[in-house]
């Protein structure tokens, strides 16, 4: 699928916890990395970046949490996988970004191609925590929503994708999509949905690299 949809990767995003900061810094700098010192400062025990000057690639390190439109917890998941992160975590990291541009699109449609919706973790895309996470936050709940609307709308723009493709994918958007309408919603999330977008629900991405 990767290669079906010509996606190129140019960089490389680990999460971890503070603690493990020192040893990840030893282990890149030893590999000919280079860290980001303003990157550090802005950042401090949340966010690290590692430039290689060979291959011209960056690492990106997210420390318990990754923050950009809407916040992302690791805290107490990064256990649940040996290799990534979750593909809760996954899908939320895509879908949570407001300017939502191809590679995060894409990177979604392979995740929701090889993966069926669920609620458990494993190769399971675990539709019960990400319904729970949008239930208390409107604001996140409308960036996400509104960005599988646009990811069906998008399967007809690659002709690389099969019609079995587009059938699987968009199944599992509308699965996705009604387990998120059915779960119950906090008083803050009703609350805030009174507002409306008459305030603005997310925050903007500091541009870095994404």
């Amino acid at each position: 699928m990767q290669d079906k949809l010509e996606r190129k990767f140019t960089d490389i995003d680990f999460a971890s916890y503070p603690r493990f900061s020192k040893g990840i810094r030893h282990v890149l700098t030893e590999l000919g990395y280079l860290e980001d010192k303003q990157v550090t400062q802005l950042f401090g025990e949340r966010r690290m970046l590692f430039h290689d000057p060979v291959f011209d690639r960056h690492i990106d390190i997210f420390y318990n949490v990754l923050d950009f439109c809407h916040p992302i917890s690791f805290v107490g998941r990064l256990e649940v996988e040996q290799l990534t992160l979750p593909l809760a975590e996954l899908v939320l990291e895509k879908m949570q970004i407001v300017q939502i541009n191809e590679k995060d699109q894409i990177d979604t449609i392979m995740l929701l191609r090889e993966h069926p919706i669920g609620d458990s973790d494993q190769e399971t895309i675990n539709a019960s925590l990400i319904a729970q996470t949008l239930a208390n936050d409107w604001g996140y709940w409308r960036t996400v929503t509104g960005n599988l609307s646009l990811l069906e709308d998008a399967l007809l723009r690659y002709d690389q994708l099969s019609e079995e493709d587009r059938k699987v994918v968009s199944t599992r958007i509308h699965e996705l999509q009604d387990r998120i309408e059915a779960a119950p919603k906090s008083l803050r999330w009703r609350a805030r949905a009174h507002i409306g977008e008459r305030v603005k629900w997310y925050k903007d991405v500091e541009e870095l690299h994404r």
